[in-house]
């Protein structure tokens, strides 16, 4: 409390503050007691003393009645003098206890410091915090001091599991709620009973994710019958959830009531392509979604069927997921009638669904007429190298690409030039990877064309190419002319054929690649080798690249001085150095 002088201002203090007047009030009352000199009882006068022993009669009595009653009504207002001060005393401890006692601000900021985070009235980001279950439980009692809180993320707490009644009940007054994350907290049936009685209550939540949450599996509909109509739900991601194909017809379901529905996430479910047709029926009563990710779902061919039926229906789709999904294989010529309709796509993943001649050639006429593509991934499917048609040569039609990925897909020299000429035509083009296709090795002089128009290249994957030292010479030739200047990331990894004058020469010019943050020159696993003379020039180079970040040197063997030198460069420990021969 702030105490002045001046009589006037703490008259206006007490008037603007009435709690602060009653405080002040008691604490004047208790000083005025405490301070005060006790009240002492009268001692008779020695004139007294010397009358007290002689009888003066009825008038003498009724005198030393009236002292005795004068004594004892000394004595009682003593007692309610000592009264009155425990009671000031009283009320002092009890107004000091509730000022000292913290607000639900102050116990919420002193459990965010206890987990080392920052306090935010509308975000809680709880992630990896290591919460148990008594910090759930506190963390519940806390809610009714966030009425603003928009966002709750505890993921990555395994200990959360079986512990979200205590906070969904309490979710009543977060009624602004609108993204809850729980990946991998381990959640039991219990817990997903208690997340669906909380959507009744939490009803401007647009984003779940449940990721990584093995147990759902099979008790989705727990979950999704909670779910009323016109739920405002924009973002559900389920990934690796164990979901069954009971659980495919239970989410087939969900799509009824969620029209705002904007990204769907039902990744690593192997066992959901079973209801795959059934969900993509329902696909339909949500026209707006823009992100659909289906890897690793266990498709099948009557699987894409039914999606390409429900494509139709999807025209603001902007990512396409279905990787990972080998027995799709053979059905894009009966399945992709619709896939060309969708002029807003920008992502389009197909990369490890051993897609065959035949799907290439269907492929060959599609992908060429999504005019909006940004992100293509073929990779590991090797017949889009081995294939006649010229899907690669066709990529020119797609100006807005900014990232090509077609490692491990078998190409030759004529695909691989046929890419070549395309990437004349991709002034956008950020990310290349052409990494575990052999032919380039040798051949990169191909790409020296497109190399030099692609000013936007920011990451260059050529991992197990069979590079040769003329290949490197190239790559530092091209940065030293200026081009290449906004490279980032350089995967030169498992190209084992490589001389030492190769390297040498790469390391000589390596130190104009300023922008790089990531680079990886790691032998195979199964290798071993010296690190030969260029290590002088790698570490030179390493000085002028402040922005090295990553540095994989694996199987690379290096004497006692030479790792201690790599580590005298990472004193700061702001470098991640691989090392590990």
């Amino acid at each position: 409390m702030e105490k002045t002088d001046d009589q006037n201002c703490q008259h206006r203090h007490e008037e603007d503050n009435p709690k602060s007047s009653t405080f002040d009030f008691v604490m004047k009352q208790f000083q005025g007691k405490k301070c005060a000199p006790e009240k002492r009882k009268e001692q008779p006068s020695a004139i007294t003393q010397f009358f007290k022993g002689f009888d003066f009669g009825k008038s003498e009595g009724k005198d030393r009645r009236e002292i005795e009653e004068t004594e004892i009504n000394n004595d009682g207002a003593d007692d309610q003098s000592e009264k009155q001060d425990l009671s000031v005393e009283d009320g002092l401890s009890h107004l000091t206890s509730e000022a000292e006692s913290p607000s639900g601000e102050q116990r919420f900021n002193q459990f965010m410091e206890k987990l080392g985070k920052k306090p935010s009235s509308k975000n809680l980001d709880l992630n990896n915090c290591a919460l148990s279950a008594a910090d759930i439980t506190e963390l519940a009692s806390l809610l009714p001091f966030l009425p603003e809180l928009e966002e709750i993320s505890l993921s990555w707490n395994g200990c959360a599991g079986g512990t979200l009644k205590a906070l969904t009940a309490q979710l009543h007054h977060v009624n602004l709620l609108k993204v809850l994350r729980l990946n991998n907290c381990r959640l039991t049936a219990e817990d997903v009973i208690s997340l669906g009685e909380a959507f009744e209550i939490v009803s401007q939540l647009e984003e779940l994710d449940l990721s990584w949450n093995s147990n759902i599996g099979g008790k989705l509909s727990l979950l999704t019958k909670k779910l009323q109509e016109g739920c405002k739900l924009k973002c559900l991601k389920i990934t690796d959830c164990n979901l069954t194909a009971k659980d495919g017809e239970s989410l087939a379901e969900l799509l009824n009531v969620i029209p705002n529905l904007e990204v769907l996430d039902i990744s690593i479910n192997k066992n959901i392509g079973c209801s795959m047709k059934v969900i993509a029926q329902d696909l339909k009563n949500v026209p707006g979604l823009k992100e659909l990710n289906l890897h690793m779902c266990g498709l099948k061919q009557d699987s894409l069927q039914g999606l390409d039926t429900a494509l139709q229906h999807l025209t603001e789709l902007r990512k396409l997921d279905i990787s990972c999904n080998r027995e799709i294989g053979g059905s894009f010529k009966a399945s992709t009638a619709h896939l060309a309709s969708l002029k807003n796509l920008e992502v389009l993943d197909l990369h490890q669904c051993c897609v065959t001649e035949e799907d290439m050639t269907v492929l060959s006429q599609v992908i060429p007429l999504l005019s909006n593509l940004q992100e293509l991934n073929l990779s590991s499917n090797k017949n889009v190298g081995l294939s006649s048609d010229p899907l690669l040569g066709r990529l020119r039609f797609l100006p807005k690409l900014r990232s090509v990925a077609i490692s491990n897909c078998g190409l030759g020299e004529e695909s691989l030039s046929s890419l070549a000429e395309a990437a004349l035509h991709l002034p956008e083009l950020e990310i290349l990877d052409l990494s575990w296709n052999k032919c380039v090795g040798g051949n990169l002089k191909l790409l020296l064309g497109a190399l030099k128009l692609a000013t936007e290249i920011q990451v260059l994957r050529l991992s197990s190419c069979n590079l040769v030292a003329e290949d490197l010479a190239l790559l530092t030739s091209l940065r030293q002319d200026g081009h290449l200047a906004r490279l980032q990331k350089l995967d030169l990894s498992y190209n084992n054929n490589i001389s030492d004058e190769g390297w040498a020469v790469f390391c000589q010019g390596l130190g104009a690649f300023k922008e790089l943050s990531e680079l990886d020159v790691s032998l195979r696993p199964s290798s071993c080798r010296d690190c030969g003379p260029w290590f002088g020039e790698l570490l030179a180079a390493l000085t002028q690249l402040p922005a090295l970040a990553e540095l994989a040197m694996q199987r690379w063997a290096l004497s006692e001085s030479q790792r201690k030198q790599m580590e005298g460069l990472n004193q700061d420990n702001k470098r991640n150095i691989r090392l590990d021969c």
